[in-house]
């Protein structure tokens, strides 16, 4: 069982509860970049992995090697719907799950935003990232994170 972190945008508050937790229950967590990152000196399980730069390299890295039953941390929502195809966890840096069930609305929402933007109208960005964004995220974890982990155990 891995936890595995799109780094490149992921807010500092994010890392930090997973930082606590990779380090408390011992999970390998592999934080995504183009660009080295750092990690808690005390938590050896908490690694940066580098990925060539170029566009969604990254992302791609994270595809390629996350195992069903895995829990992944990203805001990239074409990322999320294929690692929801793997039957990967994931979650937003908001809290917001990611499920078979819903991804394919988010996605089609977002590529309808990408396209009003796309013919010049404005559209309001997300709003910055706060203290209830940071317990949301941390609530939300937490749960899919104990869901993992018994999953993860069962099947082992």
């Amino acid at each position: 069982m891995r936890i595995w972190i799109d780094a490149d945008a992921a807010p500092r508050d994010v890392k930090d509860v997973v930082f606590r937790a990779a380090k408390r229950l011992e999970i390998e967590t592999l934080l995504v970049a183009n660009r080295r990152l750092a990690t808690p000196a005390d938590a050896p399980m908490v690694r940066s992995v580098v990925v060539v730069d170029g566009a969604n390299v990254a992302d791609q890295y994270i595809v390629q090697n996350a195992l069903s039953g895995e829990l992944a941390i990203t805001a990239d929502l074409p990322l999320a719907a294929e690692l929801v195809d793997k039957g990967v966890h994931v979650i937003d840096p908001r809290g917001d799950l990611f499920t078979p069930d819903n991804i394919a609305g988010r996605l089609s929402m977002r590529n309808f935003m990408d396209e009003l933007r796309g013919t010049g109208v404005q559209t309001s960005g997300a709003a910055p990232y706060g203290d209830r964004d940071k317990k949301e995220f941390a609530a939300s974890f937490d749960r899919t994170l104990a869901k993992a982990l018994k999953r993860w155990d069962r099947n082992s």
